[in-house]
């Protein structure tokens, strides 16, 4: 019933740890999961004084690119709508907090234990797959437990107001036979023909312009000149040799993960140091001598729990076991084995049995990327220094972009929220119609698009709200009026063919046992307009006509009856009827919400 509720809001298990800490650190690096959860002054709106800032909207274009829906030319396009989402989100957050929603840690704790993230291969809760989980995704427990905890009272939110509005068993057993009723009809469509042939005075032009003057309108429009710095562009032109690809490999997968073993041989209970290190000797002698590191560990390891499994650990991250374990572990490559490294009361013997990195070919294009991109850094920030520094003085922007060698843009007439392709993008219409530029005429502030764009605005032009004069519009006002008057005659015609209904002028189509949702060739307008007429007498017909966008249709219903049961059928349209109703409860709450918060756009 609430599967498109629940899929519209943030789900938990996997998009929390892999959608969002896995896109945050690919992005931004491991020191963006701590902006997430602290301040951040690179915000892009704020909600009733609660910041929204430009990771976030980045985490979410992420997100829904990696779902494979949307197509990667309409990346940058996306992050209005991901803003509108975000701020969505906070205004139901913000109201479960004022309303007290409550999540206790006992339910955190079971809501965990059954998340599938977490599991073992017999669904089984593994606290080592949890820790390797959250390791490999950066994140904390305590910060993990506090986003999963805010999700969780934000579908209690929804869910509460869904499951508030009902429908009684009469109601439900009437959508039934609604649903399932059957109407024999006949129809003929009375077609526009000959409207250009349709006269149209002045007087009848200036009228219909007087009494629909709104529809003339123009709002206050802009005309925009702008420069964008795009890294990407730049980043284009840059050539890589296949050396500082083969290079950028090695670093990029430095830090992957890997499954490591390891023989532990601890002192102090039972050995000194000098014995540890004297046993730790002698695996590392067998091990030269072949014999296997599994059975190596099996003979030597005091660490049992791993012995038994020939020392293996799993898959680890950097920073699971610490920086000691770290400095050894990600210095070996695949199948090596350390020496005898002290750490921790004990020697370990480490081995590396598996790295898990993509093959070089599968990350040539995006290494290529990477590397032309870092390679363009500083002449990127020099570029937007140098933006900053000259449009700030400049009294127009084709002498910046001269001087930075980039291309001044224009765009058409633009009233506000009407930006598009790169001018729709979060802050910059805002902008565009602040005191500073629309008023003062200045350069716009440089604009952060992005991590790799920066934008300069001017308006070039600009034009206040106006109703446009009658001669400047007089085309459409004549094809508004020939339509009307078209349509008109054809209603009076309408009515005088019902008028006598058996008149042979009347072409009439037959349409037998047409059920509300069933494939038809039928006008879906008919059809609607037939199940909305009164039942017929007994061997009595109908009438009524019913307007269409083009032209006008009659129709005789001659037959009411109902339709087979089809429970399958029937129980798919209650749950849809229930689903729209809690659709409607909670876009409801989210309009008012809307119509009483302060948010701001930069």
């Amino acid at each position: 019933m609430l599967q498109s509720i629940r899929d519209g809001s943030r789900s938990w298990g996997a998009k929390i740890i892999i959608g969002v800490m896995v896109a945050a650190m690919a992005l931004f690096g491991v020191e963006s999961l701590f902006g997430l959860f602290g301040s951040d002054p690179d915000e892009v709106a704020s909600v009733n004084g609660e910041p929204i800032v430009r990771q976030e909207v980045e985490l979410e274009v992420q997100r829904a690119m990696r779902s494979g829906q949307v197509p990667p030319e309409q990346e940058r396009a996306l992050r209005s709508e991901m803003l509108d989402q975000l701020i969505t989100q906070r205004l139901l957050t913000q109201y479960a907090e004022e309303g007290s929603f409550y999540v206790s840690d006992d339910q955190l704790d079971q809501l965990i234990v059954n998340l599938p993230e977490f599991q073992d291969q017999e669904g089984v809760f593994s606290a080592e797959q949890f820790r390797n989980r959250l390791a490999r995704a950066g994140y904390t427990p305590l910060s993990f437990r506090q986003e999963l905890r805010t999700d969780v009272k934000r579908r209690q939110l929804q869910q509460g107001l869904a499951f508030s509005d009902f429908t009684l068993e009469t109601e439900q057993q009437r959508l039934a036979e609604l649903q399932r009723q059957q109407r024999s009809f006949r129809y003929d469509v009375l077609s526009a023909e000959g409207a250009s042939r349709i006269d149209v005075s002045q007087e009848e032009l200036e009228r219909y312009y007087n009494e629909n003057a709104e529809r003339f309108e123009r709002l206050e429009q802009v005309r925009l000149e702008y420069v964008v710095i795009d890294r990407e562009e730049m980043a284009a032109d840059v050539e890589v040799n296949e050396a500082e690809l083969r290079e950028a490999w090695r670093e990029q997968n430095q830090n992957a993960d890997r499954r490591v073993a390891h023989i532990m041989i601890s002192y102090g209970d039972e050995r000194t140091r000098e014995q540890a290190q004297v046993r730790a000797e002698e695996a590392l002698d067998a091990l030269d001598s072949v014999e296997s590191f599994a059975d190596t560990a099996a003979r030597y390891s005091d660490d049992t729990a791993s012995a038994e499994d020939g020392g293996d650990l799993g898959e680890i991250s950097r920073g699971f076991f610490g920086e000691a374990f770290d400095e050894v572990a990600f210095s070996l490559g695949e199948g090596e084995i350390s020496s005898a490294v002290e750490m921790d009361d004990a020697f370990h013997i480490i081995q590396v049995q598996d790295i898990d990195r993509p093959a070089f070919e599968e990350q040539r294009d995006r290494l290529r990327q990477d590397v032309a991109m870092r390679e363009v850094d500083d002449e990127f920030n020099q570029r937007v220094q140098q933006l900053i520094d000259e449009s700030f003085a400049a009294e127009d922007l084709q002498s910046v972009a001269d001087d930075i060698g980039l291309t001044l843009q224009e765009s058409d007439w633009l009233a506000r929220g009407e930006g598009r392709g790169v001018l729709s993008e979060p802050g910059v219409m805002e902008a565009a119609f602040s005191q500073d530029v629309l008023e003062e005429r200045y350069n716009s502030e440089v604009i952060e698009l992005d991590n790799d764009r920066r934008m300069v605005l001017r308006v070039a032009e600009h034009r206040d709200a106006t109703v446009l004069p009658l001669e400047q519009v007089r085309e459409e006002a004549k094809v508004a009026v020939r339509a009307r008057k078209q349509q008109q005659a054809l209603v009076e015609e309408a009515k005088e063919l019902l008028a006598d209904p058996e008149s042979e002028a009347i072409e009439w189509v037959e349409a037998n046992r047409i059920s509300r949702e069933a494939d038809s060739t039928v006008p879906r307008m008919v059809v609607q307009a037939a199940f909305r007429m009164p039942h017929p007498e007994s061997g009595e017909s109908t009438y009524r006509y019913v307007e269409l966008p083009e032209g006008v249709a009659i129709i005789a219903l001659d037959n009411v009856r109902d339709g087979d049961v089809d429970e399958q059928a029937e129980r798919f349209v209650a749950q849809m009827a229930e689903q729209l109703r809690a659709q409607s409860v909670i876009q409801g709450l989210i309009d008012d919400l809307r119509s009483n918060a302060e948010i701001e756009r930069r």
